[in-house]
This record gives C-alpha cells, structure tokens and sequence, in this order.
C-alpha cells in the first residue's frame, strides 16, 4: 500500500474577527480570569535590573526570546495569584541574564532541544534564580511548592551528572546578583 500526502489549505480566523451569535459564544468555554494587586517588591526587583529586556502582555504561555532579547508573559489576569504572576516573570527574567548583552550564559547562547542537558540545565538556573529572587520578594512561601516540583522534574533529566547541580546553582545565583544589581557585571 502507498500512501499519498495530500496538501491543503484552509483559512483559520481568529475569534474576535469573527461574527457569531450569542449563542454559540456561550457555548464556548470560558477563560477563567484572577484579580491580584501588584506586588511593590516584585516589581521593583524587575524594574530595577540593568539593561532590561523587553517585556510584552501577550498570548497564553510565558517565555524568553535570546533572538528578540524579549519576555513574554500571559496577562496578569490569567495567572491563579499574583506570587504565581511574579515567580513566572521572575523566572523569564532570569533567563534573559544569559543573553549576550549581560552574562552571556552557554545554556543560552546556543539551541538546544527541548529536553537535552543543556536545555535541562538552563531550565534549572532560571529557576533556581527565580526562586532566588522570589525569596528576595518575600513572596517564596505562596510558591515553594511549585519551584521545587519544577527543579525535581529537571534534576531528574540531569542525574548523571552530579556536579552540574554545584554549577547550575552558581549560575542562578549570578543571574539573581545581576538582576539585584550586587554584582560587578550590572
């Protein structure tokens, strides 16, 4: 048997182009909003860092872009508590310390496969920087629970080798002094 791919093309608009009546709207599921205040200390954290990536209010998954040297992050409104808001944006922040602007991190600078070992490690030192810097907030209790969680699922990829914890520690810890300007590098 052969099988033959067949190429096609279809036209996908995006909901709010669209004109529907109200009652295929409310059968659409909702998206579930949060109010939260911000958090003073969370916010100076990040408007206190040098040489600031960009940072953009958009779509529904948080991420850094080396390429554009930007953060993008879901509305606030879409994140459970403010802590959760914060220790997110914390997290893409200190992923933008690796860029070549300011620390120039390896696990930054070249592309790795989502799961590889240094893929791994990156995902430990922004997270482990986060929860640096969400200590320095005073918002680690809210968010402990998930950090840790988070740091076991990566260590779990990186089990082979036992000193690239020591290093990827390091490394969160200078991404948090850069972003807390305790550093001879901000």
């Amino acid at each position: 048997m052969h099988r033959r791919f067949l190429l096609r093309y279809y036209r996908v608009f995006n909901l709010e182009q669209c004109e529907l009546p109200q009652t295929v709207l409310d059968k659409l599921p909702k998206t579930e909003t949060h109010e939260h205040d911000p958090i003073e200390a969370a916010e100076r954290l990040i408007a206190g860092m040098p040489n600031p990536p960009e940072i953009q209010h958009a779509g529904s998954k948080a991420f850094y872009s080396s390429i554009t040297d930007r953060i993008t992050l879901p509305p606030r409104e879409l994140f459970v508590s403010a802590e959760e808001f914060y220790a997110t944006a914390l997290h893409e922040t200190v992923h933008s310390t690796g860029n070549k602007k300011r620390l120039a991190r390896e696990s930054i600078l070249e592309a790795a496969a989502f799961g590889s070992q240094t893929y791994s490690a990156e995902e430990l030192v922004a997270e482990m920087g986060a929860a640096y810097l969400c200590a320095e907030a005073g918002i680690s209790n809210a968010v402990i629970e998930n950090q840790a969680a988070y740091v076991a699922g990566w260590l779990k990829k990186l089990r082979d080798d036992r000193r690239l914890l020591i290093h990827t520690a390091a490394q969160a810890q200078r991404a948090a002094d850069y972003i807390l300007r305790r550093s001879h590098l901000a």
